[in-house]
């Protein structure tokens, strides 16, 4: 297990510290791990309802990123994943209660039942009023069933929210729970898992994931869903999820409604935006209006991969719940009004040239070659990606298969003159591929265009300067050297063997066998350099070992050329 903490035993105690340390507005109630606004004794005194809620550490930012004006008063936490104690509770509602009561929000398990439960038991005692409201709001379990009841999960924030802001508009504490009750019954979540969480104290993850499994209806304590599958595509992912929450609320066309895309610990902030999208248009197929829309990390399960999906059920009331103002550092700073994906369209350039003829498909030499590369690159993605992976972002397999994939969609449409094709294909490239691949082979083929267009013929010398010139559009934009490890130390082999065979009288083919081979050395020779460009520098002698990916790259597409022209239909 690794974990940046200090000690298992001070997990909860660190982190509230920390969150306090970093927001003025909040404060700790002295023993205990009770977060609470700074102000609350002051909004007490105004006649403010009190809120509170809370449960076990591990949901964060949930609930201490919730305390705040607009919305909870206090949070309560226990240890990771166990309810805080009866006399927590009660020292919740001690420090917050003002005349006008108190109001706990309880996620529906069954310590935290019995610990709110007992504590405003013994606070009425004390003569505070006291009211509570259950949230149960996982449709992945039965209404009834045997189980202890429907969980308590992600759709608790609108009810914070929305009890917050019906408290500090100065409603009495009969109305805030009815708002809060009534949004509750008006609330569903479903989430997804793609891996299990690790407790600190526990050292492990609770459960284990084959590579194309998930989890389906799980809760936020690291316990596993209600069915194992197979994983699926975020779009049907989002769907399943949709479809079983609107069935659940019985939700009819044109019903208005509010979306939480909720992260539930190590969901990438990209992926969390490819659910919302999915979601949308989930909604959009069911005929749903969606008002406000969020996505982020709102109560998580410690280091959990995946997420889940809140519906609420939306009147205006509920929707001037949710716009009203908070203080709350979890709570969104955006609206979160959605609306159709607009496009800006940029103006095309006029061209004064007349478009180059495209090229035959059968029979020419050039595009045989090209086709062969483009296959060859596509089908090494993989071993791209694990050289990669070794020595830096593991990116150039996908960058180099979608250029090719791209130059495979144009096949029909090229240039038939190669120096204009091998323009187009540089700006192909320029378009598709990011990072340091494509305005490498962007300026690569762009100068092999130039220097074949001052050249009588297209013969095998015409191609070696070519060449020269695409390697020395690459030396210069990329601002490297032979012997860094990078490309050139693949390319320039391969020029010295293809300008020495055609020098010494060798013919096209034996001149590019020399050239694919010399390529191959120089790719593997490149194991032993020292990384000075790119990211396997930062890697330093770690890299050492493993060939470089983009001289490997120039390998491989140099022996798909060769292989291409001595196949009988070159």
């Amino acid at each position: 297990m690794k974990k940046l903490i200090n000690d298992v035993g001070s997990v909860v105690a660190d982190m509230l510290h920390g969150l306090v340390a970093l927001n003025p507005r909040l404060a700790l109630v002295e023993g205990q791990h009770i977060v609470v606004r700074a102000d609350a004794r002051a909004a007490a005194d105004r006649g403010e309802v009190a809120l509170i809620s809370g449960g076990g550490s591990g949901h964060e930012p949930a609930h201490a990123g919730y305390v705040g004006a607009g919305m909870l008063s206090a949070a309560v936490a226990g240890e990771v994943f166990t309810s805080p104690s009866t006399d927590a509770v009660l020292a919740a509602i001690r420090a917050v209660a003002g005349p006008a009561g108190v109001l706990l929000i309880v996620k529906n398990y069954t310590g935290d039942r019995l610990n709110f439960g007992l504590a405003a038991e013994l606070a009425r005692a004390e003569g505070i009023a006291v009211e509570t409201v259950i949230v149960a709001d996982d449709v992945a379990l039965a209404a009834r069933g045997e189980h202890a009841g429907r969980r308590g999960l992600a759709g608790t924030v609108f009810v914070h929210k929305l009890a917050g802001a019906a408290a500090a508009a100065g409603r009495p504490l009969a109305e805030v729970a009815a708002i809060a009750r009534e949004a509750a019954t008006a609330l569903g979540t479903m989430g997804v898992a793609l891996s299990a969480c690790t407790v600190p104290a526990a050292g492990r993850p609770g459960f284990t994931l084959g590579e194309d499994e998930i989890e389906w209806g799980l809760g936020i304590h690291g316990e596993p869903g209600v069915e194992r599958g197979r994983l699926l595509p975020a779009r049907a992912v989002a769907a399943r999820l949709i479809a079983r929450i609107v069935e659940d609320l019985d939700l009819p066309r044109g019903e208005r409604v509010a979306l939480l895309v909720n992260n539930l610990g190590a969901t990438p902030p990209g992926e969390l935006d490819i659910v919302a999208a999915a979601a949308l248009e989930a909604l959009a197929t069911h005929g749903l209006l969606v008002e406000r829309a969020w996505a982020g990390t709102f109560l998580s399960a410690l280091d959990m991969a995946g997420v889940s999906l809140s519906l609420l059920k939306l009147d205006e009331a509920r929707l001037r719940g949710l716009d009203a103002p908070t203080t709350a550092r979890a709570w969104p700073a955006i609206d979160g009004r959605v609306g159709p994906v607009r496009h800006v369209h940029l103006p095309v350039p006029a061209s004064s040239s007349t478009p180059a003829p495209a090229a035959s498909v059968q029979g020419d030499p050039f595009m045989q070659a090209l086709d062969a590369v483009c296959a060859r690159l596509v089908a090494a993605e993989d071993e791209l990606t694990v050289l990669d992976q070794r020595v830096g972002d593991g990116d150039l397999g996908q960058s180099l298969a979608r250029g090719a994939q791209a130059v495979q969609a144009a096949r029909a449409t090229l240039p038939a003159a190669p120096a204009d094709a091998l323009r187009e294909l540089s700006a192909i490239v320029r378009r598709v591929v990011g990072g340091t691949s494509g305005p490498l082979y962007a300026a690569m083929l762009m100068r092999a265009a130039a220097a074949l267009e001052t050249s009588a013929a297209a013969d095998a010398q015409a191609w070696a300067q070519a060449l020269e010139a695409a390697i020395a559009g690459v030396a210069e934009v990329g601002g490297a050297a032979p012997g860094e490890r990078t490309m050139l130390d693949a390319l320039v082999p391969a020029l010295t063997a293809l300008q020495t065979a055609l020098t010494t009288g060798d013919d096209a083919l034996r001149a590019l066998d020399a050239a694919a081979a010399a390529a191959a050395d120089g790719a593997r020779a490149s194991a032993q350099l020292m990384p000075r460009r790119g990211r396997s520098s930062y890697l330093g002698a770690r890299a050492l070992g493993h060939p470089d990916p983009g001289a490997h790259a120039v390998a491989l597409w140099l022996a798909a050329i060769r292989d291409a022209f001595a196949s009988p239909a070159a």
